[in-house]
């Protein structure tokens, strides 16, 4: 496989720029190699807020950071595109931070999940004994 874009390939990377507002080699171009279709429908998919939206860049910045920071996600590399792009739409330090401590809420489903589980679990013990 050539290393070089052919010119569909270098169309599209330059629509994702636009629509996206940035670009990481190391994640998307091997996609766009090997498969330049899904990349253009999963681009046509991803953009399609920035494009027909009514949430600023900022506040969509914002929930991506909080998608990639969830316990569920844990995305470090686009954690870090997102917060670049956030800070570049005017989000402060302190804005992405109540994101960061809205989103560690989630955690408090392992205990609400956990607990249930382990009574059930003692009380069979018991009754087994």
């Amino acid at each position: 496989m050539s290393d070089e874009l052919n010119e569909r390939q270098k169309q599209l990377k330059a629509k994702f720029i636009e629509e996206r507002g940035y670009w990481r080699d190391e994640l998307w171009e091997p996609i766009l190699k090997i498969d330049p279709d899904f990349f253009e429908a999963y681009l046509n998919f991803s953009a399609a807020p920035w494009k027909n939206g009514v949430l600023p860049p900022k506040i969509k910045e914002l929930i991506y950071i909080a998608i990639d920071s969830s316990t569920t996600h844990l995305y470090e590399p686009g954690l870090g595109q997102h917060i670049k792009n956030a800070l570049k739409y005017g989000a402060t330090k302190e804005e992405i931070m109540e994101v960061f401590e809205l989103t560690s809420v989630l955690g408090i489903h392992t205990i609400t999940m956990g607990v249930p589980v382990l009574m059930k679990e003692l009380k069979l013990a018991e009754e087994g004994s």
